[in-house]
């Protein structure tokens, strides 16, 4: 699907006619991170865009670091799917894909029907928590490598990629991890990724969200405590719920699909 010069590779599921709902991935993953939430949204009816996210898609992977700011990142979203002709959908982003959803919602609410938001919170709850919680700043320690342009790279992709399939623990059938690697380990693919978190800056803050929204959190979540997770709720004007599942990963959409389609569905219904 194109934008502008931009060429985004997009997973199309359901009936022609269905409710749209964008899904958007986090990192280090792709699209394929829906795979078994998809089928349970299709069967109740709806119509699901999974995407490849800027950085991603060979055909959407810009050089410079600018271009993978959360103000571009939402924009890009909203002219990808207008591109698809989707005028509003409901919306589910994981981890950097939640990020985005929460951003869309803030800044294109007309886009937005309704939003869940799975492991990563509101970017103020996150900022918020990560000044002030010493625990978040230990979960989050990992971030300062990331901003090491060159050495992120090589640490994460040598020896196989040991270290980049280590961030998924056992939490992701190894078939899956094999694929996001493969992604990853195309030239300039893991360097556009790693670029999410290059532009990272809270000088832009994400206004609060007055869209219908679900966040859904997991107590075995490594990376987002629960001070960030609780303070989620300060962000939200709209109709909020928070969803908490006990003994998963950080990584719901691979490891808890039924519990999250499940959430997305009831989201889905109440508007």
């Amino acid at each position: 699907m194109d934008v502008g010069d931009l060429t985004f590779d997009v997973r199309a599921d359901g009936p022609d006619d269905g409710r749209p709902v964008l899904l958007l991935h986090g990192f280090p993953e792709t699209s394929a991170s829906w795979a078994a939430v998809t089928p349970r949204l299709t069967e109740a009816g709806l119509r699901t865009y999974a995407v490849d996210q800027l950085g991603y898609s060979p055909g959407a992977r810009p050089s410079d670091v600018d271009s993978y700011a959360v103000t571009n990142l939402a924009q890009v979203t909203a002219d990808l799917m207008t591109a698809m002709d989707v005028p509003v959908a409901d919306v589910v982003g994981h981890d950097w894909g939640a990020n985005v959803a929460w951003a869309l919602a803030a800044w294109h609410e007309d886009r937005v029907r309704s939003l869940t938001a799975v492991s990563v919170p509101h970017p103020t709850a996150f900022t918020t928590a990560w000044r002030s919680d010493p625990e978040q700043q230990e979960r989050s320690a990992y971030i300062r490598l990331f901003w090491q342009q060159g050495k992120a790279e090589e640490v994460l992709l040598a020896d196989d990629a040991r270290r980049l399939r280590r961030i998924f623990g056992d939490a992701v059938p190894s078939e899956a991890v094999d694929e996001y690697v493969a992604v990853l380990s195309a030239p300039g693919a893991l360097t556009a990724a790693l670029n999410w978190y290059r532009a990272m800056s809270s000088s832009t803050p994400v206004d609060d969200v007055p869209v219908p929204t679900t966040y859904v959190w997991s107590d075995g979540d490594v990376a987002i405590g629960r001070r960030a997770a609780e303070g989620c709720a300060e962000y939200v004007t709209g109709d909020y719920r928070f969803v908490e599942l006990a003994g998963v990963s950080h990584w719901i959409p691979e490891q808890a699909p039924e519990q999250l389609a499940v959430a997305v569905l009831d989201r889905i219904a109440s508007t």
